[in-house]
């Protein structure tokens, strides 16, 4: 049965963004999911974003991948966000928790790729506000990220939404002889007002 909030053809005003019991509970789009999540993560890698990666990886990569963080989402150890815009996916985010046993409270979030056909839509504004809100809900402590630091436009999201850096290393990202600086971001809840919300960080630039 499909996920009623995506049976619209258009998909409505703006993308619709389902958790991973969403994604699986749509038979098509669990079998589409890491196919799809392969087609914009080769892409952007292609075409030079900052994911992680040198070349594009490779589709068994990326399946081993999806069923890795799928399995940590449906367990409890992580949350996976999907935007869809019909039933075509768009981009996706997720974090997971630090797997040693003395920062369990607290969960890195590892990846953030919108598609560039939906650049400049909000959706990565999107995907990351209710990543934050599935973190405050499980608890999470401090949610931390990394980022290569000309990734301007996902710093300035991630400052928008109450992220801020805490420490960074000079010239560790290597590709060829280039060198960028690695940057660190945390999010601690535990400094949040009792009922803070992600809104609550005020408005936020739109990054794709």
């Amino acid at each position: 049965m499909r996920h009623s909030m995506i049976n619209e053809p258009d998909g409505g005003p703006g993308p619709v963004v389902l958790d991973a019991h969403g994604v699986l509970a749509d038979p098509e789009l669990a079998a589409e999911f890491a196919g799809s999540t392969h087609r914009i993560l080769a892409d952007l890698v292609g075409a030079g974003a900052a994911l992680g990666w040198v070349d594009p990886p490779g589709r068994d990569e990326v399946a081993e991948l999806v069923e890795r963080v799928l399995a940590a989402a449906t367990s409890g150890d992580g949350a996976l966000r999907a935007a869809y815009a019909g039933r075509t996916l768009i981009g996706l985010g997720y974090w997971l928790r630090h797997t040693r046993p003395t920062s369990r409270p607290h969960a890195d979030l590892e990846k953030l790729a919108v598609a560039a056909t939906a650049h400049r839509r909000g959706t990565g504004r999107t995907l990351t506000t209710a990543l934050i809100a599935d973190a405050r809900a499980a608890g999470v402590e401090v949610l931390t990220l990394d980022a290569r630091a000309d990734n301007a436009h996902a710093l300035r999201l991630y400052r928008s939404l109450g992220f801020r850096e805490y420490g960074r290393l000079p010239d560790f990202v290597a590709i060829g002889e280039r060198r960028w600086d690695k940057v660190f971001y945390m999010l601690d809840f535990r400094a949040e007002p009792s009922g803070a919300t992600a809104s609550d960080a005020g408005p936020v630039a739109e990054h794709g």
